[in-house]
């Protein structure tokens, strides 16, 4: 499984969009459960705090729950590290 490396814009990236689309954590977790993802609420939480990997599958997942275009995820990211 590909995983994305945590990233701390990335997470706060996901957690504007999840606000923009008036979700809560929970809403979003159980959406994802839905798609197939074995993600808790907390696994989630550390994902959006920038301080956990996320599979690619889930963040395919993520897009099709926020209906967003996969750039919206990656905003402000530096292309150096």
């Amino acid at each position: 499984m590909t995983k994305l490396l945590i990233n701390k814009t990335f997470g706060q990236n996901i957690r504007r969009i999840r606000c923009s689309c008036d979700m809560t954590q929970e809403q979003t977790v159980a959406q994802l459960q839905v798609l197939g993802s074995p993600l808790s609420r907390g696994t989630y939480s550390q994902i959006e705090m920038g301080i956990r990997n996320v599979y690619v599958s889930d963040l395919v997942a993520l897009q099709k729950i926020f209906g967003v275009d996969f750039s919206a995820f990656f905003e402000d990211i530096p292309t150096s590290r």
